[in-house]
């Protein structure tokens, strides 16, 4: 396959291995119970203590999907791309020839529990990035390892994410 056949431009395809993004940020109760209330999400590990501590913590925790949401921030809504990402944790990957992108799927795996005030710090690394062919014609997936550990440096959580782009 010739350089002008392919969807991934020299460019994108250098940063495999790379760090695309790193956030540092503070995880605080009221924040994710505010975040858990509004998606429905009424675990008692999340606001009450004493059943947090009957179950093995040391009080409640932060629900394990909010940890993104604590560190990554809000967007400027002038710095969106059309399609509503923002870029700045897929490490601004261009692939002009494939401008669209949607989420391609997420897995977590969960180590340790965040509490209060814990400073947990996200490394997202690209992990792959290779053209395949699909129904609907050649598309990009695009693959990447984030790591979530807190101030003691320990494991909090880890995901695989992917994402799509298409001419």
């Amino acid at each position: 396959m010739s350089p002008d056949d392919t969807l991934i431009d020299e460019r994108s395809a250098a940063r495999v291995g790379t760090v695309a993004a790193s956030a540092t940020g503070e995880v605080n109760r009221r924040d994710w119970q505010r975040w858990a209330a509004a998606v429905g999400d009424r675990n008692p590990l999340w606001f009450d203590p004493e059943y947090a501590r009957a179950n093995g913590f040391r009080d409640v925790t932060c629900p394990p999907l909010y940890l993104q949401y604590a560190i990554l921030g809000v967007a400027q809504l002038d710095e969106l791309r059309p399609d509503g990402s923002s870029g700045a944790v897929s490490g601004s990957l261009a692939f002009p020839r494939a401008p669209k992108r949607m989420a391609g799927g997420e897995s977590f795996t969960f180590h340790a529990p965040a509490y209060h005030r814990d400073e947990i710090e996200m490394v997202r690394t690209i992990e792959s990035i290779v053209e395949k062919h699909g129904r609907s014609g050649p598309f990009v997936l695009v693959t990447w390892r984030t790591v979530y550990h807190n101030q003691h440096r320990e494991l909090v959580a880890e995901a695989s994410t992917s994402m799509i782009a298409r001419p």
